[in-house]
Order: structure tokens, then C-alpha cells, then sequence
């Protein structure tokens, strides 16, 4: 993937080296909340609040764009992001604005929305808008899920950045509403994996109109979009739960199968327009 001569506009905050006080043994904690993360579908924000009686105080972490090439990294595809989704709310008659940051953190770190831990992989925290990543996770994505590549990285930040958007367009709020007066479990998981697929075709949509809104300087490049598929197939629910339970639950899904979440991130690559990312529809 051609990233370097992208914009970086300082939206990472940097709280590496600051944390820990919350964390429950690094990496084999991560390993062990992913197994919860992706096999049983809990989303991270449920077990915030399971775990969390009271919110800690959110730390502030230096931002910036960060010297190591991971920082680095992340700040231009945040960007890239922005000036994607820029354009396309300019489109709308909207005005776009992007996350407050992309936090990079170790073990655990305070949140808008609880205690961070490095357990519940990345995600996008709604009350401060902010987005949390350990950067153990990509490890993990490569080691453990067979997974590797720049643009299967990318892919989870643009994935995360949809879920900002949703809260932007409203959609996240009425999925909220719709959750909550559903009839059942399974009603309401259906909710969540409409949102969640269509965060996949959301960070399809990035993919597809980045080298365009950047001149080229970023570019996916041959094998690229096969990197992200395999990325969506391998933490599909139902390719996890086989994995972990030795059995696949339709019904306990949160963020759809391995083969819903391929074709809608390819869906949002070819269409190259959000409003082809209608999930809902069949609901």
C-alpha cells in the first residue's frame, strides 16, 4: 500500500508508556478479551460498562503525529480518512468533522466511556469521539488470525472512522432505539450487525476514494484489497465461533458472518459511494 506522501494533520494522541494501572497481564489479556471480542461477539463498549462502576479520569497523551513509522502510519491513513469523508459530506450538503483523535495506548487507558483495556481491541468510543487502539492488536491480527498487511490495518482504522460517521448521519442513535425496543436478543443483535457491516462498507468506501482525494499518494496496490478481505473473513462471527466453540450461533451474531463482512467491504470498494451501504434494508 503507497502511504508515505500522504497528509497527516496530527490527529494521534500518543499515550504509550503512560498506562498500565488499569491492565490485566498485556498481551495475554489481549489475547484472552479478543477470544471474547471477536469468538462470542460482546462488543468492547458492553464490557466497559460491565467493568466500570465509575469512569476514570480520561488522560491526555501528547498529539501529534508520533516519529515511529506506526504513528506515523496511523495519522496518515486517519487523515486520509478525513479528507474521503470531507468530500463525501461536502456531497451531502453536510459538513464533516473528524474524530477528536486516534488514541495509541498500551494495557489500558481511561476513555469517555470507561477504562480502554487493550483486551477489547480497537474501538470507537461515542461519548468523546475517539477512537482507541493498542497496537498489540495488529500483532494479533497477523499472529493469531492470519491476517497480515498494511492495508488489513487500515482497513480496521477506516472500519472504526464508519462508526464515527454513523454517529454523524444519525444512524447510530436510531440503531440505539431500535435495539432497545426490539423484541429479542437476536432481534436486537441483528441491529448490531447491520451497523457493524456496514462500518465494512463504509471503510470500502475510503478505500476506493483515497488515491483520487489524495493525488495518489495514497493508493492501494496489487494485492492490497485481497489483505482486507481476509482480514473481514477471519473475524467473521461465525469463522470465530467455529474456531473457539467448535459450533457457529446465526443467532448471538454481532458482527456478521465471514462472508457478509467480505461482501460489504468489497461492495463499498466498488461502489465507491456510501449510499451503497444501505445494511438496513432487509431488516
Amino acid at each position: 500500500m503507497r502511504w508515505q506522501g500522504g497528509n497527516r494533520y496530527g490527529g494521534v494522541e500518543d499515550r504509550r508508556g503512560m498506562g498500565g494501572k488499569f491492565a490485566g497481564g498485556g498481551i495475554g489479556a489481549l489475547a484472552l478479551g479478543l477470544l471474547g471480542y471477536f469468538i462470542f461477539g460482546i462488543n468492547p463498549l458492553t464490557i466497559m460498562e460491565a467493568v466500570n462502576q465509575v469512569a476514570p479520569q480520561q488522560e491526555q497523551g501528547r498529539q501529534g503525529t508520533p516519529e515511529d513509522q506506526a504513528g506515523q502510519f496511523l495519522d496518515t491513513i486517519l487523515s486520509s480518512t478525513t479528507d474521503v469523508w470531507r468530500a463525501a459530506f461536502q456531497r451531502m450538503g453536510r459538513t464533516y468533522e473528524p474524530p477528536k483523535s486516534l488514541v495509541i495506548y498500551e494495557n489500558a487507558t481511561g476513555t469517555g466511556c470507561g477504562t480502554g483495556q487493550a483486551a477489547m481491541g480497537p474501538f470507537y468510543c461515542p461519548s468523546d469521539q475517539r477512537i482507541y487502539l493498542d497496537l498489540g492488536f495488529f500483532r494479533e491480527l497477523e499472529s493469531r488470525f492470519a491476517a497480515p498487511g498494511d492495508f488489513a490495518q487500515a482497513y480496521v482504522i477506516a472500519h472504526e472512522v464508519g462508526h464515527h460517521v454513523q454517529g454523524l448521519l444519525g444512524t447510530a442513535a436510531t440503531v440505539r432505539r431500535a435495539q432497545q425496543a426490539a423484541g429479542s436478543e437476536a432481534e436486537a443483535n441483528r441491529y448490531s450487525v447491520a451497523l457493524e457491516l456496514q462500518a465494512d462498507c463504509f471503510a470500502g468506501v475510503w478505500a476506493a476514494n483515497a488515491a483520487t482525494v489524495s493525488g495518489g499518494a495514497i493508493a492501494l496496490e496489487a494485492g492490497d484489497l485481497e489483505e482486507g478481505l481476509v482480514a473481514a473473513a477471519a473475524i467473521g462471527d461465525d469463522t470465530l465461533q467455529r474456531q473457539g466453540q467448535g459450533r457457529v450461533v446465526p443467532d448471538s451474531f454481532t458482527h456478521g458472518s465471514s462472508e457478509q463482512r467480505v461482501m460489504w467491504l468489497r461492495r463499498g470498494y466498488q461502489a465507491a459511494d456510501p449510499a451503497a451501504c444501505d445494511t438496513f434494508e432487509k431488516l
